[in-house]
Order: C-alpha cells, then sequence, then structure tokens
C-alpha cells in the first residue's frame, strides 16, 4: 500500500541531507514537498495527505508560527516533526505538542520509515489508544506550559524514552508522574508492547510476590494452575511502578534482584525466568530523605535513580497557571460542544493566587467545576470554588505579616497581568487598573516587574 506524505521544510527542494537520503530509500510513500512559508492553515487543512512530515531544520520564525498555529488547531493527520540535534526549549515543546512522534536531525532512514509507519498505524492498534489518550491528557497537562523548568522536564522525556535503563520520576501528586512514564513508553522501541502500571500502595506486602511474579500450580492450596504476574504480562513492554516508596523492606528486597539479575522465579517454580521489561518507578516523597533515615533500601535507591525525571509543582510555574486554565477549558467546550467560554481578569487572577497543594489535577478539576456551574460566556471568582489554602509561607507569621506579604502577592501577580495583557504598555495597563500613573510605576519598580515584562 502507498500512502500519500506531505513534507513540510525550509525550501521547495529538500535542503535536510538526512531526511532527503531516508525518504529516498523509504519503501512505500508518494512524497508531495510545501514549504514553511507556503504552509498557511488552508495548505495544511486542504491537501489532505495521509501523514505529514514537518521538518524543522534548520528553525527559523516562520516555522515557530506554523507550529504554534497547528498546536492551537489540530488537525486530524498523523504528524511526525524532525527537530534539530539540539533544539532550543520552545521548539522542543511545540514539537512535542503537535506531533504523533518526534526525531531529532540527523535521520536515519530505517528510524524514519519505522516512525512513519508507527503514527500511520496509531488507530488500527492497542499503540494508538494510547497514543490519542496522550495527546488528550498529556498534551494538555504536562506538554502545555512555557516555564524553562517544566520545558527541561519535555526534553528529558524524548532522550529518556531512548534509553532502556530505569527511569525514577518524582514530584507532588497531580503533577503527571503517570502520564510522563506512559510517554516515555509511547515514545520508546517498547511503544508497541504493554504497559503495565502497579500502584504499590494498593498492593498489600503479604500479596507483593504473587503479584509481581505470579506463581506455579501448586505453588499454595489454591494455586490450581499456573498464573502470570504482573512483570511477564508487561512482557516486552514498560512495567511502572507508582508509589514504590510504599513497598515493604522484604518487598524492596525482592524487587532488587529483579533490577539486578533481570530475571525472577515465580512463586512455586523451579526456575527463573528472564524478565523482559524496561521499569520506570515514580514517588512523591523524597527518597533521598528516605534512604537516610533507612525507610527506603540503599541499593534499591541507586538502581532506580538512573535516569531521574523531576516534575515541578505548580506553584513553581505560575505563568503556566493562566495558559493551562485556559487550554483545559477550550477543550471542554470543543468536547461539548458548547458555546466557546473564557476567564475573566479576575478569574484569572485567583487562579494565579491559590496555592495548588494538588497541582494540575487540582487545576483541572476547578476547570470542570468551573465550566458547569457557569451559564454566560465568562467564568467569574464566584464559579470556581477553590478550596482555601494558605501558602506554606505564611503559616507561621502573625496576621499583620502574613496579610501584607498576601497583599504584596496580589499586587505583583495583577500588574504583571496588566503588562503582559498590553505588551508592557504602562500608559494602558494603568488606565485599565483606573490607578495613576505614576503610581502604578512605582509598583512596577517596587516588585522589580520592569524588567520581567519588557
Amino acid at each position: 500500500m502507498s500512502y500519500r506524505l506531505l513534507v513540510v521544510e525550509a525550501h521547495s527542494a529538500p535542503r535536510e541531507a538526512s531526511v532527503q537520503a531516508a525518504l529516498a530509500e523509504a519503501q512505500g510513500f508518494s512524497v508531495q514537498q510545501l514549504s514553511w512559508d507556503a504552509a498557511g492553515p488552508e495548505a495544511l487543512a486542504s491537501r489532505g495527505p495521509d501523514a505529514l512530515l514537518a521538518v524543522a531544520v534548520p528553525h527559523t520564525p516562520r516555522v515557530t508560527q506554523v507550529l504554534e498555529w497547528l498546536r492551537d488547531n489540530p488537525i486530524r493527520t498523523p504528524t511526525l516533526v524532525v527537530l534539530p540535534a539540539h533544539p532550543p526549549d520552545l521548539l522542543m515543546g511545540l514539537g512535542a505538542q503537535v506531533s504523533d512522534d518526534f526525531i531529532l536531525s540527523p535521520v536515519r532512514a530505517a528510524e524514519l520509515s519505522h516512525r512513519l509507519r508507527r503514527v500511520l498505524g496509531a488507530s488500527d492498534s492497542e499503540v494508538g489508544a494510547v497514543r490519542e489518550r496522550l495527546l488528550k491528557e498529556l498534551g494538555l497537562t504536562q506538554l502545555v506550559g512555557c516555564d524553562p523548568v517544566f520545558l527541561k522536564a519535555v526534553e528529558q522525556i524524548h532522550r529518556f524514552a531512548r534509553s532502556e535503563m530505569p527511569v525514577l520520576i518524582t514530584g507532588e501528586t497531580g503533577t503527571g508522574k503517570e502520564l510522563c512514564a506512559r510517554a516515555i513508553h509511547h515514545l520508546s522501541p517498547r511503544s508497541d508492547f504493554p504497559f503495565i502500571a502497579v500502584d504499590c500502595g494498593a498492593v498489600p506486602d503479604h500479596l507483593f510476590e504473587n503479584e509481581l511474579f505470579g506463581h506455579a500450580r501448586g505453588a499454595y492450596t489454591d494455586a490450581h494452575r499456573d498464573q502470570r504476574g504482573l512483570i511477564a504480562m508487561a512482557e516486552g513492554g514498560t512495567l511502572f511502578l507508582d508509589e514504590v516508596d510504599a513497598l515493604s523492606m522484604t518487598a524492596q528486597a525482592k524487587l532488587l534482584r529483579l533490577l539486578q539479575d533481570r530475571t525472577f522465579r515465580p512463586l512455586g517454580a523451579d526456575r527463573f525466568v528472564q524478565a523482559d521489561v524496561n521499569l520506570i518507578a515514580a514517588s512523591n516523597r523524597d527518597l533521598e530523605a528516605c534512604r537516610r533515615e533507612k525507610q527506603f533500601r540503599s541499593d534499591l535507591y541507586f538502581r532506580l535513580n538512573v535516569l531521574r525525571l523531576h516534575l515541578p509543582p505548580l506553584r513553581e510555574r505560575r505563568d503556566d497557571i493562566a495558559l493551562l486554565a485556559s487550554h483545559f477549558l477550550k477543550a471542554l467546550c470543543s468536547r461539548s460542544d458548547a458555546p466557546r467560554k473564557s476567564f475573566s481578569a479576575a478569574a484569572l487572577r485567583e487562579l494565579s493566587l491559590h496555592n495548588w497543594p494538588g497541582n494540575v489535577r487540582e487545576l483541572l478539576n476547578v476547570v470542570q467545576r468551573a465550566f458547569v456551574r457557569s451559564d454566560g460566556p465568562q467564568i467569574l471568582p464566584c464559579h470556581l470554588s477553590l478550596l482555601a489554602t494558605a501558602p506554606p509561607a505564611l503559616l507561621g507569621d502573625s496576621f499583620r505579616e502574613a496579610r501584607a506579604e498576601a497583599i504584596a502577592t496580589f499586587e505583583r501577580l495583577y500588574v504583571e497581568e496588566l503588562l503582559r495583557k498590553h505588551q508592557g504598555n504602562v500608559t494602558r495597563a494603568a488606565g485599565e487598573a483606573r490607578k495613576d500613573r505614576r503610581a502604578f510605576v512605582r509598583l512596577i519598580k517596587k516588585y522589580g516587574i520592569d524588567r520581567l515584562m519588557r
């Protein structure tokens, strides 16, 4: 079967040598070329290819502009993006958001053909269902943002996916650890095989060995037949151990042997079995502190902590709160065929001031409730139903000190939002705030905002 492939690149003729060579070797594709300058909305929406290959090498402002349009206006065409060997954070983030898959230059012919066929077969396989969920959930939560720390974490996801080494994902609850684990699996060579998630905190200690390793017939009284464990179910794929810190010391010792030897023995079996799985673990606790306090085995910690991915809490990326909230709201309106809604400036201020102990998951819940509660086109503060939370830094202060700090936080966020809205124009921002321009400038200087917003 021949597939129609639309290649968007810098010029009408291929300039990226590795892509040109790879396409020459690829079998079963009829190639049509389009330059980035001609890649407008109508051109991308009307050509109807089976797959889109976006070659963002070299990176130009026009590439960023088209990718941003694709991010805000998703198309149904399976998309593979080729990025430079060392892409800037912005380009890496955009590439992850708009594509079903992406690879780094230089491109190998076999890899390009494999990736293209994988995105083309997405709708016909279980892998496609996982990819669709990632695009909807991970794309809306973990891959939306502009914070540098967040973008660095996104870049690591793709790099870790190419490795067979254990990955340890850390971060507070609600930051999207399992979704990142699924993304690593999806982008890895094991993506065609199962992803098995294990909630370690929900498995009783006396059942852990049986759940993980399975058992042979006759292993105990009610063992009437062989039963595969979760490791065997994940054969060829990825085993994800969530809340790994919840395991007892005994269970940790049994897991250590799996990591050391890549073998395990089902209960009652007379032989060891080879384990062909990649292992990803996650924890919302400080495992280093647990290790020092003898609550987590040091040898297991160092075996797991080979590749480390830390997800920042939402309160440390406040500039992303409004972006995430608007993205969630747009998705809700689209899924329910509801009229388009937006957040009022006052509602966005409340979202920005909230401490978000539940992180992105809590933000999604708040947006969903507000969407249901609001009847009009705009979401107001009364629709948010935010749980009252005080930033930890305020809890040890006197009332006067806490109030002063809260007021300072509000003033800084309010001024930053107005300046961002008016693209740094102080006069227009002061006018909307109904504040004297000189007094508004004093607030800018007080919080050092002039260096951030211009």
